[in-house]
């Protein structure tokens, strides 16, 4: 059986095929009649099915270490709460939502907390994604308004990506991109962004800014305009106020094209380029993400975009406007039923005692809390503080995402109730959880998500819920019943919860908010199984949904026109130092999500990047005597990394790097990025400045690497310097290096794997090779080695699937390679499994272009993220 449902990860929201088979998912497809995605998947959308299964997954409750039944868990969270509640107050407890919850879950927790217990401390791990952005457009248009459409980026004439890495981050809307551009010659591509990403391949101009200046670039192009004429003075007039107080902002600080190219430390000609084809092109829509959003001035980063489009007309038409894409599958429908501590629902707020006095009126909520809450940083510090002492997680990994990650793992050890829902098992966060809840996951739940351009799809289950795992809207709504609000949480199935919210949204509206699907609220069970992909307002004046916001030039502020926003350029607070001289850039990358608690299952999404890493520009891997693969150390007063060194030749300012954000305390011994985060935030939305830390690097220097393959991963960490592991698909590889030497290399085997059936030391050579079977299945390997010179491993991934080793399969053991298998080099394409070496093999045999090299391999025809790395090689060859 065939059944549609949403993709699970970015923001983008594709449509997903699935084909479902006695209960098991047997394989993925896009659904070719999506909006969104119209048939295409990413390489993580591909690989859906792969991270399906009950393996490592929560089957049932846990407290205090022992298995319990759903009433005595239940139980346990509200006499938890109630009891932290009357002895310390309502602000004593908080909840800390995701992303990644369906809109009908983060609906029900929001209204407990907020509307019945009456305090605002629900925040979400959106406050570290788009929370600038949410601030951005507020302040611009008085309401949380995106007002761009995905077709706006194939009728622009100018799409402009600032702090967007699209070929990695969203590789389907970056194909839509790059077949835009096929179709229309003329249209042009600028990329700002201060590493040479993936997504230059598209560009005709990159710009690789000064990390922290866009607020510079946007507000020096805003007097560029003004000083050639080319405002928009009757669009001016018409629909804005406030322009000429920024305006004169923009003009203090940047009278001319060479301030603006100092500030942002670019070629002025290449400045002067971007600002010629901003001029020259009405049609302009500029894309926006993480490196505007995660910085101290995030929110005036997207302000000083907006006031150019608001200075040019440049919004509510076809082609044009200023477009924030989010990071995560639902980011919007939690902005929307007010999944974040400074909202209230529905795009109400807690601005007037009018919006909050409609809301609690609707929700029959006296207790309804009346003042913002603690924003996501500030609630961690409140906890670690003891005046928070009740915390529920749901569905996201704090000790591994927040910046200062020590200091909340130190904070949630120390709080007497922590409360995790999660549909794995063992994450960073359920290790210091009191109470242990198991939630659906992809493919079990059953709701409602809205993707970047404000269009809500159908998440639909495909499985039954696997063991006792439960929605996350159902156990919230049993808590709140043993609470005492039975009555206003007497869900039976999520369809109720959507009628509801979406009746909220147009409670009282009358068209003085955006947010409005109230068309929507007498949708019944099979109207809602049945509901089709809708951008919303969907109300009597859109029943067929809304692509573009803002065409009739009205806003939702006061006085009905967007406002401009003066704004005074400011450094990143974090800044390098004499013992901290190197700008530390955090973000994605292909193939990996998040914290990799789900990706993580799939040994098929590791062949892209196996290991934590740290990029850096050649010039300083010459500085710090530091070559390709070998490990460093990052470090700070708040903590340290150590990852392979990446030294490619061009990607990198100098005195930058990069490092990924996904590695965990269960993938990697150092590898997460948020412990050398600053707990800095923008000071309007909240958000912290992830894009610009202050480290110190070194080089390791161990006195022995080696490498370790076992049936099942490791119980227990290793106690070494450095650990990584990358799932395989029969097997567990660790990558190892330590401080300390090796002087008994037995001795360590029998410690930590058992005693070697078989083993091989050159102590001359510093070399040892042993292996360890169990009856005549091979259980592990372990060798020591420089990592330069590790073999290929494929031959013995597949000894690890034999039931029973032929004596020529023993024999080759230790010398890893077997004789069979060819090596495929590094995988490039990973949705067809096409590695460097064929590649490679091709342009030699004359394969001259990527199609040459898709119609020979098929590497680059599927989601298209590994073409910017094909044209690499092409270069190369």
């Amino acid at each position: 059986m065939q059944k549609q449902t949403t993709c699970p990860y970015c923001g983008v929201g594709c449509g997903v095929d699935a084909e479902v088979v006695n209960n098991q998912v047997t394989g993925v497809k896009g659904d070719i009649d999506h909006p969104a995605n119209f048939g295409r998947l990413c390489v993580k959308g591909s690989a859906l099915d792969k991270v399906l299964g009950t393996d490592g997954r929560l089957l049932a409750p846990v407290v205090n270490g022992q298995s319990a039944t759903w009433n005595d868990a239940l139980n346990k969270v509200a006499e938890g709460f109630l009891g932290t509640i009357k002895e310390h107050g309502p602000d004593s407890v908080a909840f800390y939502l995701s992303g990644q919850l369906l809109t009908e879950d983060y609906y029900v927790a929001n209204k407990l907390l907020k509307g019945f217990v009456g305090t605002s401390n629900v925040d979400t791990n959106s406050r570290l994604c788009m929370s600038s952005a949410v601030a951005g457009y507020k302040r611009a248009f008085g309401t949380d308004t995106v007002p761009c459409s995905y077709e706006d980026l194939e009728q622009a004439g100018l799409l402009v990506l600032v702090g967007s890495n699209a070929a990695w981050n969203h590789p389907i809307l970056f194909q839509r991109m790059k077949a835009a551009k096929t179709a229309n010659p003329d249209l042009k591509v600028v990329v700002v962004d201060p590493r040479q990403t993936a997504t230059c391949d598209l560009a005709d101009l990159h710009l690789p800014i000064k990390p922290g200046s866009d607020t510079s670039l946007f507000s020096g192009l805003l007097a560029h305009v003004a000083r050639q004429g080319a405002l928009d003075t009757a669009w001016i007039e018409q629909y804005t106020e406030g322009f000429d107080t920024a305006l004169e902002a923009s003009q203090t600080e940047f009278a001319d094209l060479a301030s603006v190219a100092l500030a942002c430390d670019v070629d002025v000609t290449l400045l002067e380029t971007f600002f010629t084809w901003f001029l020259a092109e009405p049609k302009t829509v500029s894309f926006y993400s993480q490196g505007v959003n995660q910085s101290s001035s995030g929110t005036d980063n997207s302000n000083a975009i907006i006031n150019c489009h608001l200075a040019t007309g440049r919004l509510g038409k076809p082609g044009a406007g200023p477009f924030s894409i989010t990071g995560q599958p639902n980011a919007m429908g939690g902005r929307e039923v007010g999944g974040l501590a400074n909202q209230l629902a529905a795009h109400m707020d807690y601005s007037s005692d009018v919006m909050i006095d409609k809301v609690a009126r609707f929700w029959e909520a006296p207790n309804i809390a009346r003042k913002e809450g603690l924003k996501a940083v500030d609630l961690f510090e409140a906890i670690e503080a003891g005046k928070v002492k009740a915390v529920w997680i749901m569905g996201t990994n704090p000790v591994v995402s927040l910046p200062n990650a020590n200091q909340v793992k130190r904070a949630l050890e120390a709080c007497p109730l922590v409360v995790v829902s999660d549909c794995i098992a063992n994450t960073d966060t359920m290790r210091v959880a009191n109470v242990c809840l198991p939630a659906t996951g992809w493919s079990e739940k059953n709701g409602t998500v809205t993707n970047s351009e404000r269009r809500i799809s159908r998440q639909r289950s495909l499985l039954s819920p696997s063991g006792e795992a439960r929605h996350d809207w159902w156990i919230i709504s049993e808590v709140a019943k043993r609470m005492g609000y039975a009555d206003a949480f007497a869900y039976d199935h999520p369809y109720q919860i959507f009628a509801e919210h979406a009746a909220l949204s147009g409670f009282e509206n009358n068209g003085s908010r955006d947010f409005d699907i109230s068309l929507l609220q007498s949708l019944d069970e099979n109207g809602y199984d049945n509901l089709a992909p809708i951008q919303w307002p969907v109300n009597d004046e859109a029943p067929y949904g809304t692509a573009r916001m803002f065409a009739d030039g009205k806003f939702f502020t006061p006085s009905g026109k967007a406002r401009f926003i003066a704004i005074t350029t400011r450094q990143p607070v974090q800044q390098p130092t004499a013992q901290q001289p190197l700008i530390m850039n955090t973000g994605r990358i292909r193939d990996q999500w998040h914290t990799m608690a789900i990706t993580g299952r799939s040994a098929l999404l590791f062949q892209h990047r196996a290991e934590p890493f740290v990029e850096l520009h050649p010039q300083d891997a010459a500085a710090y005597q530091v070559t390709e693969g070998q490990l460093v150390r990052i470090s700070n007063a708040h903590g340290e990394f150590i990852g392979r060194a990446r030294v490619p030749e061009q990607g990198q300012r100098k005195g930058e790097i990069f490092v990924p954000m996904h590695w965990n305390g269960l993938f990697s011994a150092q590898g997460r990025m948020g412990t050398l985060v600053a707990p800095v935030t923008d000071p309007v939305s909240g958000q912290p400045e992830a894009k610009h830390a202050a480290v110190q690097l070194s080089p390791l220097q161990p006195a022995w690497e080696g490498w370790l393959m076992t049936r099942e991963a490791l119980a227990q960490d290793l106690p070494v310097t450095y650990w990584s592991r990358v799932p395989k698909d029969n097997a567990s590889l660790y990558y190892l290096a330590d401080d300390k030497a090796m002087t008994d290399g037995l001795a360590w085997c029998r410690e930590h794997f058992g005693t070697p059936d078989i083993w091989l030391e050159d102590k001359g050579m510093g070399s040892f090779r042993a292996a360890g079977l169990q009856g005549e299945q091979l259980e592990w390997a372990f060798f020591i080695m420089p990592y330069g010179q590790i073999p290929s491993t494929m031959w013995l991934e597949e000894m690890f699937a034999e039931t029973e080793l032929e004596m020529d399969q023993r024999r080759y053991l230790l010398s890893v390679t077997g004789c069979e298998l060819e090596d495929p080099g590094q995988i490039i394409c990973s949705c067809y499994q096409v590695g460097s070496n064929a590649i490679e093999d091709a342009i030699s045999m004359g394969c001259k272009s990527v199609e040459a090299l898709g119609d020979k391999l098929k590497c680059g025809t599927n989601c298209g993220s590994c073409i910017p790395e094909l044209a690499a090689l092409l270069h190369k060859g």
